[in-house]
């Protein structure tokens, strides 16, 4: 019994150096999965830094007899305290990072992170069975107690399990070290091809993409949902007055989704007699009629998760599919705005020749990989694409008005930033690209460059929600995304640059590599040539 204590209080105290290590390697994700489980920015920064020692000294205490009681109380406790902040998280409809082992092991939260936990709870229980005054075996004197041989092995088989660590973390190292260099590399081929006198490399024929979504002419997937007032509806139902179905792919905490409603309800009512509009979202009643019924929306639809996009292929929003009368899949996945828009455009023939309208056979990539969700928060990677700017065609005018709430409800004027240049940053607290740039940019915040422009947030979400992402620079509501729209921005994370006289400098940056460009100056592209 005393021997399987022991190695009880072993196992916890190599899990717990596993873990305060692997977090103080991992500073600025710690400090995010803190902020990200709502612990409030004043205390993220000191919980981030004390809990791996607090876990060093747990697993310290777990080693002598006179202390492995308390240690494991103390480790009980704190799983404990793991168990109720990730449950809470859970049951708000959140799933944060964990970083519960730093790089060794970063994934979402989910009841196989409570579950565990709850068994090494029972490990904490099991060294506690004995009770207080039990003399315990100590794991020292256990261990000089070993024959010469039994030692040996013993030191043989932790060094190789160190070593097996060491090498798992030198090669996450190396991953990140290397993508790094691609993006500097990236960046540099970029600036060279713009220099003047460079000449370009020829460039070898690629590949075309392939399209998204399930591919065109095989059967749709059938689905059966219940609308917002009771209803079911099937495709089958929406395919009876034979015309082409156009399934589109949202979310009520989307902001892009949100600005794409008035079209949506445009269509609905214009391209009746040729086409049928249907919304396919998810959440609850409540959350989707203050979305929809402001616009007249029609056939609204709601999805218990995802299934029904999954089974499409559409692994963003805003994102839409046509179905054919003949039941049969009749386009790509269309992904974001601009794309949907061309799809209703070419297959309800209202401005089917426009050259401007971008390719659908072409899906449109964000620039940290994977389709662009800009606020739903599920990111399905693929490989990464360079970070696009928009068209030049706004930089030298003046930039478009914006008076917003800042997080304490005081309204804010851009024009109050006259006098230095200002980077806007459209961002969203529920954008997976946002989460995966968020310590990169509170980096830039804690070591801003001598010529870095100020920096405002427009944000997307709840104050609560963007408060805990912890940036220090000013940040205003957007709920509707109409300021973004504004700018010509179409997700989340981008950004565009005002100069001191209050004049768009710079493109739309899209991506987290363009828009820190911008915000260590270094991502200004060069003015279109003069007629």
């Amino acid at each position: 019994m005393d021997t399987a204590i022991l190695i009880a209080r072993l196992l916890l105290a190599a899990v717990f150096v596993v873990s305060g290590v692997a977090k103080l390697m991992d500073r600025p994700g710690s400090r995010k999965a803190v902020v990200e489980f709502g612990v409030p920015d004043s205390l993220a920064g000191p919980l981030a830094a004390l809990l791996p020692w607090g876990e060093l000294a747990i697993a310290a205490s777990l080693i002598p007899s006179s202390s492995a009681w308390w240690g494991a109380l103390a480790g009980g406790a704190l799983l404990l305290l793991f168990i109720t902040a990730i449950a809470v998280n859970l049951a708000r409809g959140r799933a944060p990072d964990c970083h519960c082992f730093g790089q060794l092991a970063n994934e979402a939260i989910g009841w196989s992170t409570i579950a565990r936990n709850a068994a090494l709870v029972a490990v904490a229980g099991f060294a506690l069975s004995r009770g207080p005054g039990h003399h315990a075996i100590s794991a020292i004197g256990w261990f000089g107690d070993l024959a010469g041989a039994e030692r040996i092995s013993l030191v043989i088989g932790l060094a190789a399990l160190v070593l097996v660590g060491g090498a798992l973390w030198l090669l996450l190292q190396i991953i990140s070290q290397n993508g790094r260099l691609l993006a500097r590399l990236d960046e540099l081929e970029q600036r060279l091809a713009a220099a003047p006198g460079v000449a370009a490399a020829p460039e070898l024929p690629k590949p075309a993409a392939p399209a998204a979504g399930l591919p065109m002419g095989t059967l749709a997937p059938s689905f059966a949902l219940s609308g917002l007032f009771g209803e079911t509806l099937t495709l089958d139902a929406l395919r009876a007055a034979g015309k082409p179905v156009l399934l589109n792919f949202m979310d009520p905490g989307c902001g892009p989704c949100t600005a794409l409603l008035p079209d949506v309800a445009r269509w609905q009512q214009e391209l009746a007699p040729r086409l049928t509009i249907a919304l396919l979202s998810r959440g609850t009643i409540e959350e989707n009629r203050g979305k929809t019924d402001a616009h007249g929306l029609t056939h609204v639809l709601l999805q218990a998760d995802r299934e029904v996009s999954d089974a499409y292929k559409s692994y963003g929003t805003p994102g839409a599919v046509l179905v054919l009368p003949n039941g049969t899949i009749g386009s790509p996945v269309a992904a974001g705005a601009e794309q949907i828009r061309a799809l209703v455009a070419r297959h309800s023939g209202t401005v089917a020749a426009d050259p401007a309208l971008p390719v659908l056979t072409q899906p449109l990539a964000h620039a940290n990989g994977g389709t662009p969700c800009p606020n739903c928060g599920k990111v399905h990677d693929q490989a990464p694409a360079a970070a696009p700017q928009t068209d030049l065609s706004s930089v030298g005018k003046a930039a478009p008005a914006l008076v917003l709430p800042d997080l304490a409800g005081k309204s804010v004027d851009l024009a109050d930033y006259r006098g230095r240049e200002t980077l806007l940053l459209f961002w969203n607290p529920g954008c997976g690209f946002c989460q995966k740039m968020l310590p990169d940019l509170i980096a830039w915040e804690a070591d801003r460059p001598e010529r870095a422009p100020a920096l405002l947030i427009v944000s997307t979400g709840t104050s609560e929600a963007n408060a805990a992402q912890g940036l220090l620079s000013t940040v205003l509501l957007d709920d509707g995304f109409n300021a973004g729209r504004g700018f010509g921005a179409g997700g989340t994370p981008s950004a565009v640059l005002v100069d001191a006289a209050g004049m768009v400098a710079s493109g739309v940056g899209v991506g987290a590599q363009a828009v820190l460009a911008l915000a260590r100056g270094e991502g200004r592209p060069a003015l279109p040539p003069s007629a």
